[in-house]
C-alpha cells in the first residue's frame, strides 16, 4: 500500500473537470485507489464518489493505492494534484 497526503491547489477545487481527469488517470492502473477526506473514504475511480467529496481549494486529502502498480499510480495521481490539474492556480 502506498499513501500520499495532498492539498488541493487549484482555485475551483475538485470540480467536474479535474474529477473526471482524476478518475480517467486512476482507471489506467490496476491498483485500487481510495481518497480519504475528513471521515469519508471513497473509491477514487468513481466519478460520483469523487464529486461527493466536495473538496475545495485548500482541502487536505489522503490518497491510498493498493495493487501491483501502486507506485506508478501514486506518482501519476499525485502529479495531477501538484500541477493543480493544469488549471490557473
Amino acid at each position: 500500500m502506498v499513501e500520499r497526503v495532498i492539498v488541493i491547489k487549484n482555485r475551483t477545487g475538485l470540480h467536474t473537470r479535474p474529477a473526471a481527469t482524476l478518475v480517467k488517470t486512476a482507471a489506467a492502473f490496476k491498483s485500487d485507489f481510495y481518497i480519504l477526506k475528513d471521515t469519508f473514504e471513497i473509491n477514487g475511480k468513481s466519478i460520483i464518489g469523487v464529486m461527493t467529496l466536495a473538496a475545495d481549494q485548500g482541502s487536505t486529502l489522503r490518497l491510498k493505492f493498493i495493487g501491483p502498480d501502486e507506485e506508478q499510480a501514486a506518482q501519476a495521481v499525485t502529479e495531477l494534484f501538484e500541477r493543480g490539474f493544469d488549471e490557473q492556480l
